[in-house]
């Protein structure tokens, strides 16, 4: 992995763990030597991991549509900035920049972004990790829920492995790090996607 994609909220929730953690992840991104690619905002826990990257001197790409460029206050310190037409364009393009998927606390499009990518993996697409940070046990329920479709015959295994989970920055790093994907097979092309 030379690039991690980091999908979080542009929020920064109630309680300062998140962004102290969200800015430590910044850190340790370029700390390790890996470019950061996210969706461009200087606000909430995105902006939270720009600026512990860019502190920390590493190189940070934001992606982000053109509709979204004012709503979202875009950070305008970034490494290079890439304006998308669509929402869909815009995961497209942080897919294609990145070796490996960090998803912190956030909403419904934190969720969005976390999912398509972790079924773009199940369908073969690509075999990058996908780390949840799971910050004061934000991603406890979906981990108990990735469990269930297990037990109950709507996932297999070794996909539900394919969704990484911890609560520390350097073992979710390490994790990834020694990652080894399943065999799936390609069951549709990106031209299909």
């Amino acid at each position: 992995m030379t690039s991690i994609v980091v999908f979080c909220g542009s929020s920064e929730g109630y309680q300062e763990c998140h962004r102290e953690t969200a800015y430590g992840l910044g850190n340790m991104l370029a700390e390790r030597g890996y470019r950061v690619v996210y969706g461009g905002a200087k606000i909430g826990l995105m902006g939270a991991v720009a600026d512990g990257a860019l502190d920390k001197g590493g190189d940070v790409i934001g992606v982000i549509p053109h509709f979204l460029r004012t709503k979202e206050v875009t950070h305008e310190g970034l490494t290079e900035l890439i304006l998308t037409n669509t929402m869909h364009e815009r995961k497209l393009k942080m897919h294609e920049l990145s070796d490996g998927v960090i998803t912190l606390p956030g909403g419904w499009g934190t969720m969005e972004e976390m999912f398509e990518m972790l079924t773009w993996g199940q369908l073969g697409l690509h075999q990058k990790p996908m780390g949840m940070l799971n910050i004061n046990g934000y991603y406890d329920s979906l981990k108990v829920l990735a469990d269930t479709m297990v037990s109950e015959g709507f996932l297999k295994q070794e996909i539900r492995d394919m969704l990484l989970f911890s609560d520390s920055i350097e073992e979710l790093l390490d994790l990834m790090e020694n990652y080894v994907a399943p065999d799936v097979p390609q069951w549709v092309t990106k031209r299909t996607t």
